[in-house]
């Protein structure tokens, strides 16, 4: 049997997440970083004066993909120690830069730094996905600006919105999303080269005291980095807080997705709108007419453990002891790739099913008008009394009617004749009912607040991502 087919696989790769937030944080990418790392310290080292070779440079980017991952294992076992049997690995394939490279450094500059480069790149693969979704919610909306809908508090019928509406809110749980994303990809920095306990004593030694030099150096590896600057101070790590905010952005994706695919699994039920469905595809093994929300129960399934991975991003910031504890590493190896391969597919199933609605507007009318007799009667009663009633006596007459009405719906499940025994009471004889009944005048400005946000919050959005705009997400499984 296959050695695949006996281990245990992290389904976040195999079904849920995409290629390349896999392979983003994967050995190769990962490992190879490192030796990116590597190349840059020991570029500034030479640019600031020390005696590094163009020739063992040359060497270091030759070497930086082709990773020897059997010697580096087998360094490993006899070293116990990951930085340092990469380090020996690269020496290998680098043998004139052997006695440079890591020079100075201690296993944060490769590790911190790697994360955080790995940070910024799957923070912007999150980013776009956001603004596919929100893309499509947009178009969604504003197709459906106008249908008037039943809306709920409490799960309870309330004043009817729109469905476009109702999609808005939506997209505007996905807007703040994207606001908290991009504050967190502008907000990153580098470690830097900060050395074992943050006070740079390696680095000031190989400059002989010159501590202008050491603040270029570090100036110089974060460029090459393509990061501004560093945190202005660390232990032998960055702050581990920083953790705990990118956890809590990627919690908060969570957050949106489930209450998007809570809300979609509703409908679904009262058959006013369901997610896609092949025409293949099987909704259950013994009853062959359902047509389960299931991409949206996986959004929510999905979403749930997401959410639930930021917290121990922020326990570990809190017990970090004085400069380092070595307890943060198999947590941070755990949450930091598996929060972002989750916020991955669940922002795929989120685009998946965003892009293919499927709304029933007959039912969706139905529902409303079974209950809209009863939001009418505050309007009703005003027409009647415009048109010479007496308020209190109306009142009267419609609250026993309303209860008469109610107990046809609840004790013997016929439909809500409301309107039927407004018709047939002659204090209502000059009021036009059917006018009054109009579902577009109960929504309000629902239809102009979907316009309205469109033009001043999906608009700009869109103007400022054209690339990720009108992307298709495939459900894998």
């Amino acid at each position: 049997m296959p050695d695949d087919l006996l281990r245990y696989d992290n389904p976040l790769i195999d079904r849920y997440a995409s290629r390349a937030m896999a392979e983003l944080w994967g050995p190769q990418r990962k490992f190879s970083t490192w030796r990116r790392l590597w190349v840059a310290l020991a570029e500034a080292e030479s640019e600031l004066g020390l005696p590094i070779t163009e020739e063992q440079l040359a060497e270091m980017r030759a070497q930086v993909d082709r990773i020897d991952f059997a010697a580096a294992a087998q360094y490993e076992r006899q070293l116990r120690h990951d930085v340092m049997a990469h380090v020996h690995a690269y020496g290998d394939a680098c043998p004139a830069a052997r006695g440079i490279i890591h020079l100075g450094a201690t296993s944060c500059f490769v590790t911190d730094n790697a994360d955080l480069l790995l940070m910024r790149e799957a923070l912007a693969i999150v980013r776009d996905r956001l603004v596919g979704v929100i893309d499509n919610l947009g178009t969604f909306a504003a197709r459906y600006r106008e249908l008037p809908c039943l809306g709920f508090t409490h799960m309870q019928p309330a004043q009817p919105t729109t469905v476009g509406k109702r999609a808005c809110l939506w997209a505007y749980d996905f807007v703040l999303d994207l606001a908290e994303t991009e504050h967190r990809l502008d907000s990153l920095k580098a470690r830097g080269a900060k050395g074992t306990t943050g006070t740079q004593a390696s680095f000031l030694q190989l400059f002989s005291g010159d501590h202008a030099q050491v603040r270029r150096l570090e100036e110089r590896v974060c460029q090459k980095l393509g990061f501004e600057e560093a945190y202005a101070v660390t232990g032998q790590t960055y702050p581990r807080k920083i953790d705990g905010h990118v956890l809590a952005a990627l919690a908060g994706i969570g957050q949106s997705a489930h209450k998007m695919g809570t809300d979609l699994r509703l409908l679904a039920h009262r058959k006013e709108i369901e997610e896609p469905f092949e025409q293949t595809q099987v909704g259950s093994s013994a009853m062959a007419y359902k047509r389960n929300p299931m991409r949206s129960e996986r959004i929510c399934s999905l979403a749930r453990f997401l959410s639930g991975l930021a917290p121990i991003a922020t326990e570990t910031a809190a017990v970090q002891w004085l400069e380092r504890t070595l307890d943060d590493s198999a947590a941070r190896r755990l949450v930091l790739p598996q929060g972002f391969l989750a916020a991955d597919a669940v922002l795929l199933l989120c685009q998946n099913v965003t892009s293919g609605l499927v709304v029933y507007p007959k039912v969706i009318g139905a529902a409303l008008q079974a209950e809209l007799p009863f939001m009418a009667t505050e309007n009703i009663l005003m027409a009647a009394v415009a048109a010479g009633g007496d308020r209190q006596e109306l009142h009267e007459r419609i609250r026993r009617h309303s209860q008469a009405a109610a107990a046809v719906v609840k004790e013997q499940g016929g439909r809500n004749d409301l309107m039927d025994r407004l018709r047939a009471d002659p204090a209502f004889q000059g009021v036009g009912l059917d006018a009054v009944l109009d579902p577009r005048q109960f929504v309000g400005r629902a239809p102009q607040q979907v316009d309205d946000f469109l033009a001043d919050v999906i608009g700009p959005i869109r103007e400022k991502y054209p690339n990720a705009l009108g992307t298709t997400a495939e459900v894998r499984v």
